[in-house]
């Protein structure tokens, strides 16, 4: 490759007299007495003097490794898979004595050493190696090229997330001894799903089964992982286990330390703090821990002689990252499965339309249980539509049906009940009483706010509107629109003054309630477990979920109620799930049957029919209109792509974070979806990469940026 940023290349075809020049310049150069920054006439390493490192540089069109020349002062700590330093960006014009000098110091990884240079022009030497401990090898360095070709992005960035900054002491401490394979474990509550001893028996042997599990409500679940986990040690291999967040991450680990004892597993998060985080990550990379948990950049755990790898709730937006190129950890473990030939485990309370695939293609089989079993688990469910107002003061106190509010009374008569609402705060929306317009400001259409004693106030422009009326069916009437969990909890406190309230959101997450009865106002996936699961739950506003404009509003919500109504005891015991929504509507009777399985398939069915993901490949081009239509015009495409689009990007409301995608304030943005059928997702990915490298190599996009995801989680 040539290099014409300052670090050495290589250009295929080229011959090696390179070599013969920088050694006969460092005979005439004197030995360095101290060692500079750039080694200056040191000497090179006798064997495999030349070093191919990639670069920090996140940026496509230098998506290749760069030659470097090795002094022999680092011969010994230059080994492949070490931090390294080096000078990048001198240019062809900064060469002394046959080696190129200057340029600014960056951090790399040295992949390999080489006897000859295919770049026949000078190479600049290894300015520093950061640390000799290896901490990239060949299976981790092929799995995050192929995350990167997969999703459009540079290796750099891939690097990035899956290895951890370093931290000197916890480098310095050496890990532990690696522990003795444990006995096999029984099937335990494995045997209440169909095939689940055989999973069980099937890792324990040295197999590597694939598995779409859709759990049975209740706490077992990080037991049943647990278990899953300890079978695959005793075949002598390791497992990698993959949670959206802290607290499931806290539940399997605890079940780990109950089933295998004290070290015999790593946790990986990152509310463990830099330098206990990368102390584990090191115990992983040296062979001493084989078993892993962890939250999301846990999916690149360089875990030895990898068994099992498991995602839980594969569903939660958390197993997205946010960075660039925007990897799911579901599709990385896939990657990991096939590569290494391991077993997979796809496990949650519901199941994803992905999940579906998986089984209906036949590279995963099902583990489910039967009806029976499903009925003696799940609480009762049922249903009251959003128009069923109380008919007794209390009941219009707390905001709910009279059904909602008779269970929720009869509920805390045994223990505490959990109120699941869609948002946090207060009041962030509005709407007509009667036809349920959304109330926006005459003066900017801004989102009109409840504030104070009932003033009406633009969250926008901060406008007072005293004399609103609705511009479609002329009611003076408001509702709100999406109560949050703030304003949940003062009405329930004044309809059932006794009891106490409690309130689990972004604000403050519980991990845990007591038994004792109480009122538990949580937002989806903040919702904390109850000592001897809830008596009751009531999932408030549940239009407010379906009613989002995306392909996946249903599949969400449903999701979120099944987590919600998971936590509660089953019938037998008097638990029972009270939703607020239109009760013919397919979420909501997937909740009724707990069949989330026959939705997901039923979903899956739909989504073949109109050509959308996960039965085709789809990227999103985001980008100004200009930019947009440029960038598509020079793309080369798949022949069989098409483009769906432009249409305008929302713009961001003010005070709420950029997501991903999102246009930079005072911009408009569009969005174009471009689709392929399956077997030209990889030719996608590969003609969107190449277009944005030469953009960046033209210097276009520092003027205006087009930011491509590949398999967007939202796809409106």
């Amino acid at each position: 490759m040539s290099s014409e940023n300052g670090a050495g290349g290589g250009a295929v075809g080229e011959g090696p007299e390179q070599l013969a020049l920088i050694r006969e310049s460092v005979r005439k150069a004197k030995a360095p007495k101290a060692k500079p920054r750039t080694w200056r006439g040191a000497a090179l390493a006798a064997e495999r003097p030349v070093a191919r490192v990639v670069v920090d540089k996140g940026v496509l069109h230098l998506d290749r490794y760069f030659d470097y020349a090795v002094p022999a002062e680092l011969d010994e700590q230059a080994q492949p898979g070490v931090r390294v330093r080096v000078r990048f960006g001198a240019g062809s014009r900064n060469v002394r004595a046959g080696r190129r000098e200057g340029g600014g110091l960056i951090d790399g990884f040295l992949v390999e050493r080489v006897a000859e240079s295919d770049y026949s022009g000078p190479l600049a030497a290894i300015a520093q190696v950061v640390s000799p401990e290896p901490v990239l090898d060949e299976e981790l360095l092929g799995l995050a090229r192929a995350v990167a070709d997969r999703y459009a992005g540079s290796l750099a960035d891939v690097l990035q997330l899956a290895i951890p900054p370093r931290h000197g002491r916890a480098e310095g401490r050496p890990s532990p001894p690696a522990p003795q394979p444990p006995p096999a474990p029984e099937p335990g509550s494995w045997r209440r799903y169909a095939r689940g001893p055989e999973f069980v028996a099937a890792l324990a042997a040295g197999g590597a089964p694939r598995a779409v599990w859709t759990a049975l409500p209740g706490p077992l679940w990080a037991e049943e992982i647990a278990r899953a986990v300890r079978a695959t040690l005793a075949s002598g291999r390791g497992a990698l286990v993959v949670v959206p967040a802290g607290r499931p991450a806290a539940r399997v680990d605890a079940a780990l330390r109950a089933l295998l004892g004290e070290g015999q597993h790593a946790l990986l998060t990152a509310d463990a703090g830099p330098e206990r985080r990368y102390r584990e990550w090191l115990a992983v990379r040296r062979g001493s821990v084989r078993a892993v948990v962890g939250t999301r950049a846990a999916m690149f755990a360089p875990v030895r002689d990898l068994g099992l790898v498991v995602v839980w709730d594969d569903g939660d937006a958390s197993h997205a990252d946010d960075n660039a190129p925007f990897p799911h950890v579901r599709e990385v473990l896939e990657l990991r499965a096939s590569r290494d030939r391991c077993a997979f485990l796809l496990g949650s309370w519901g199941c994803t339309v992905e999940g579906a695939q998986l089984v209906e293609s036949g590279w995963a089989v099902p583990v489910v249980a039967d009806r029976d079993q499903v009925r003696g688990a799940a609480p009762l469910v049922r249903t009251v539509g959003d128009g069923d107002l109380a008919r007794d003061e209390a009941a219009r106190a707390a905001r709910l049906p009279s059904l909602a509010w008779q269970i929720a009374r009869d509920g805390l008569k045994h223990g505490p009940v959990l109120v699941q609402v869609p948002r946090r705060g207060y009041v962030p929306r509005l709407a007509c009483e009667r036809c349920r317009e959304p109330a926006r400001c005459r003066h900017c259409a801004g989102p009109l706010e409840a504030r104070g004693a009932g003033a009406l106030v633009c969250g926008w422009c901060g406008r007072d509107e005293a004399a609103w009326h609705c511009p479609e069916c002329g009611g003076f009437r408001l509702r709100a629109q999406v109560v949050g969990a703030r304003r949940t909890a003062e009405e329930l406190g004044r309809a059932f003054p006794a009891v106490p309230v409690r309130t689990s959101g972004r604000e403050q997450v519980l991990d845990t309630v007591g038994g004792a009865p109480a009122l538990v106002v949580s937002t989806p996936g903040a919702e904390p477990v109850a000592e001897g699961g809830y008596a009751a739950a009531l999932l408030l506003d549940g239009w407010a979920m379906l009613g989002r404009p995306d392909l996946r509003a249903g599949e969400d919500a449903l999701r979120r109620w099944i987590g919600a109504a998971a936590l509660v005891r089953d019938q037998g015991a008097g638990g029972t799930v009270v939703i607020v929504a239109e009760p013919t509507l397919r979420p909501v009777q997937a909740l009724v049957r707990w069949d989330p399985v026959g939705h997901a398939v039923r979903e899956l069915a739909e989504r073949a029919e109109l050509g959308f993901p996960p039965v085709s490949r789809m990227a999103s081009v985001t980008a100004a209109p200009e930019a947009l239509t440029e960038f598509l015009a020079q793309a080369e495409l798949p022949p069989d792509a098409e483009i769906l689009g432009p249409v305008p990007v929302p713009a961001a409301e003010p005070g709420r974070p950029r997501r991903p995608g999102d246009a930079p304030p005072g911009e408009r943005w569009e969005r174009a979806l471009v689709r392929v059928p399956p077997g030209s997702g990889a030719a996608l990915a590969r003609a969107l990469k190449t277009a944005l490298a030469a953009r960046m190599a033209r210097g276009v996009a520092a003027q205006q940026a087009v930011r491509v995801r590949i398999d967007p989680a939202d796809i409106g």
